[in-house]
């Protein structure tokens, strides 16, 4: 009974164990001596034109799908990956988020650049991927050319040089802390990390 007791003892306190292992450094690194972000946040800077981004995505649909409801979660394309390909992603990404289309688009795009290495010379092309994927073409049209999606462009590369990325998929928490991906082991200890951030106040 008493090794029974210990056993459990030690399973629950487990998570705490681990989370009192992260090590700033080797763990994550403090990207932002200012203030914590008024609401916590996730910020996942990718790529559709990442293989590493593409295999993390079940790791982070994952860990969306566990976390509180009060933190946000947001994803920023990046520009330094595929040359004009890459810049002309970070605007399509912009139409996905003002169209609502991410469970839809997201996962197509990732697909066929990934898995079925399309390319996409013109605007038409991703156009008829989300028409494909149930979004509407006329919609699609307005969005390219709204100011809404400049702007969220333009606002995605700022953060970029903010937080000064060179490398996908990096996470920003609560706009300070980053996640120094190479030291996760395993889908648990990524969760584990990230909420550990996410509560961390100082």
């Amino acid at each position: 009974m008493k090794k029974l007791s210990a056993l459990l003892f030690a399973v629950l306190l487990s998570p705490l164990a681990l989370a009192a292992d992260f090590v700033e450094g080797t763990h994550f690194e403090v990207v932002n001596q200012g203030k914590l972000t008024k609401t916590p946040e996730i910020v996942e800077y990718f790529s559709f034109k990442c293989p590493a981004c593409y295999r993390f995505e079940p790791l982070v649909e994952a860990m969306v799908a566990k976390k509180p409801a009060n933190v946000k979660f947001k994803k920023n394309h990046v520009d330094f990956i595929g040359g004009s390909a890459g810049k002309e992603l970070t605007k399509i990404y912009a139409i996905i988020n003002l169209l609502n289309a991410g469970e839809k688009v997201t996962p197509a795009l990732f697909d066929a650049i990934q898995t079925k290495r399309k390319t996409f010379p013109e605007l038409s092309d991703y156009k008829a991927l989300f028409v494909a994927n149930g979004i509407d073409g006329a919609k699609f049209d307005k969005a390219a050319k709204s100011f809404m999606v400049k702007t969220h462009t333009s606002q995605m590369q700022r953060n970029t040089k903010k937080f000064a990325i060179s490398g996908v998929p990096t996470f920003i928490i609560n706009g300070k802390y980053k996640v120094i991906t190479k030291s996760i082991k395993s889908n648990e200890m990524f969760e584990e990390l990230v909420f550990f951030l996410v509560n961390k106040t100082s």
